[in-house]
């Protein structure tokens, strides 16, 4: 066993293929072969047995468990002492998969799309350690260096959850995306129905435009390959519907009894720590809506990662008498960070734009166009 081991990835070609390749390469410095099914130029999955010691399945859920039975019955045995990891967002079926290998296994989950940043900080990853002892050590390193939150959980504990944290939440957006699609006949599609926002419909509408994005693949995968979903869909549609029977049922009874069974019920259940977290987590959410919503704003690039390039950025508003109402920084697909600096009502417009020119003209930064 190496710290320093040949990764194959099955799967390189794939959105988390590539970005598992691009950070395994740079970030651990580690040789990393690749086979994809779909791209017959990729090493073949006999090199990949021969010279990989660990071994990652990054593969559409429906087919994972497939494919790795697939490379357990073509390993025959060379994958002794060796380590196979699976990064599906379902993981009983794929780890029991692995399971039948020879091979040391874990399954990890990250809790996001492949992020424009070069390791997981900030996000969450699940870890199912199913068979593990030789490779605890890489393990360990791997974890530490993709700087993810990580929670150690069965597979099967793992998919329990998930019906509730992706495929609950997927499936009540779609829903809410179908009845928009629905109403928008009458009322107008989503941009007419905007300015009319709440905070709540605003995060909700990111949160679909988000889901309808990506792979529809996965979302089909997450609600069709995870056995616990049907079962939560019946608590779910079960909760609608006794809330349209009281609404059908309109008298005094049918108020109090959604006020105890919705409302208090459910707000007892959380407890007031989780209310009080949430409701602050809502409110710095709000904020940051309301920050970006304001049109007295620029927004730079720092080309140099470096520790000093924003205090010189803010040392240039500084100079120009310009005082900052907030500044947020996001990331964009290519990678760039991007600080958006609002400024207080009533600035001078003419130290904006100088200070805006000093940005471009110094090399500080690169002003963009709004």
């Amino acid at each position: 066993m190496s710290l320093t081991p040949v990764v194959g990835i099955v799967g390189s070609d794939g959105a988390y293929g590539r970005w598992l390749r691009g950070f395994l390469e740079q970030r651990l410095g580690l040789e990393v072969i690749g086979h994809d099914p779909a791209d017959a130029s990729s090493d073949n999955p006999e090199k990949l047995l021969d010279r990989a010691e660990v071994l990652i399945f990054s593969a559409p859920i429906r087919h994972t468990p497939a494919l790795i039975a697939d490379y357990v019955a073509r390993s025959a045995g060379r994958e002794a002492g060796r380590l196979w990891l699976d990064v599906t967002s379902v993981k009983s079926a794929p780890v029991e998969a692995m399971l039948a290998s020879q091979a040391e296994v874990v399954g990890l989950h990250p809790m996001t799309a492949p992020p424009k940043a070069p390791t997981l900080k900030g996000r969450v990853m699940v870890v199912c350690e199913a068979r593990l002892s030789r490779w605890q050590p890489f393990v360990q390193q791997l974890c530490e260096a993709l700087e993810a939150e990580c929670v150690r959980a069965t597979p099967e504990h793992h998919d329990q959850v998930m019906a509730l944290v992706q495929a609950m939440v997927h499936a009540t957006h779609l829903a809410q995306a179908g009845v928009l699609r629905e109403y928008a006949p009458i009322l107008g599609a989503l941009p007419a129905l905007m300015p009319y926002r709440s905070a709540s419909f605003e995060l909700d509408t990111a949160i679909i435009a988000r889901i309808l994005s990506l792979n529809p693949a996965i979302y089909e995968d997450i609600q069709f390959g995870n056995p616990h979903v049907a079962p939560m869909l019946d608590r779910l549609l079960a909760q609608l519907q006794q809330l349209r029977s009281q609404l059908e049922q309109g008298d005094d009874a049918a108020r109090a009894a959604f006020r105890q069974q919705l409302l208090l019920d459910n707000r007892d259940s959380l407890g007031a720590e989780v209310l009080a977290d949430g409701n602050y987590t809502f409110e710095r959410v709000g904020y940051l809506l309301a920050d970006l919503t304001e049109r007295n704003a620029i927004s730079v690039h720092l080309p140099e990662d470096r520790p000093g390039s924003l205090r010189e950025l803010l040392h240039v508003f500084e100079r120009h008498r310009v005082s900052l109402a907030s500044i947020h920084s996001s990331r964009t697909p290519a990678g760039e960070v991007h600080f958006r600096v609002g400024f207080v009502a009533g600035s001078d417009a003419l130290a904006l734009q100088a200070a805006a020119i000093e940005i471009d003209a110094s090399g500080i930064g690169r002003v963009l166009v709004r």
